[in-house]
């Protein structure tokens, strides 16, 4: 297989189904914002972390590929002219958003209680988390946007919500895991 088609030269691309649109069209933004947060959650892997956390984020990643699928199928070419579903892969579901649900908790028993905002950095690893988590809060808003144009899986929004929670509580438990520092967002006060 080629990975260059060239028909894409002309700055338009297909949508699962063959529809053709401009590559700035949001469902393209969408999935490729998906693609690029996924790209994130390899580099926090590629980093020396505890292994059922490599774990959950390798689940993360392929429920991402999902998500960039559902994406890149628009709903009037969901379903065949058989009556099939044109995307036959196993969709985001409830116990997707129950898995990082139940991650969070495990992770906050362990944390001490947060009384502050939180100011991104302290280790490499947690910088990792939190531009991961900035950009799932970006694919979120786009993808909200499209579901304002489009029909969209309620689901696949609920999962970027608890990913964005997610990250931020992994970059968490990794500042302590690593012995860094908490910084506290404390405003100065004006008089």
């Amino acid at each position: 297989m080629k990975i260059y088609t060239k028909t894409g030269d002309k700055g338009k691309t297909s949508l699962f189904g063959g529809t053709r649109v401009p590559k700035y069209n949001l469902r393209i933004e969408a999935y490729g914002t998906v693609d690029e947060l996924n790209s994130h959650i390899g580099l926090i892997r590629d980093q020396k972390i505890d292994t059922h956390t490599s774990k959950i984020l390798l689940i993360i990643q392929h429920e991402l590929f999902t998500i960039g699928s559902m994406l890149a199928t628009p709903p009037e070419k969901k379903v065949l002219k058989n009556g099939k579903e044109r995307l036959t892969i196993s969709k985001i579901s409830n116990e997707s958003i129950e898995l990082l649900e139940k991650e969070m908790d495990k992770m906050n028993e362990t944390l001490p209680e947060m009384t502050h905002f939180i100011l991104p950095g302290g280790h490499t690893t947690v910088s990792f988390c939190h531009i991961a988590r900035c950009i799932c809060r970006r694919v979120e808003r786009i993808t909200t946007q499209l579901s304002d144009e489009s029909s969209i899986e309620l689901q696949i929004l609920m999962y970027l919500n608890r990913l964005s929670d997610y990250l931020f509580v992994l970059a968490r438990k990794l500042t302590f895991d690593n012995n860094a520092q908490e910084i506290k967002w404390i405003p100065e006060k004006t008089t």
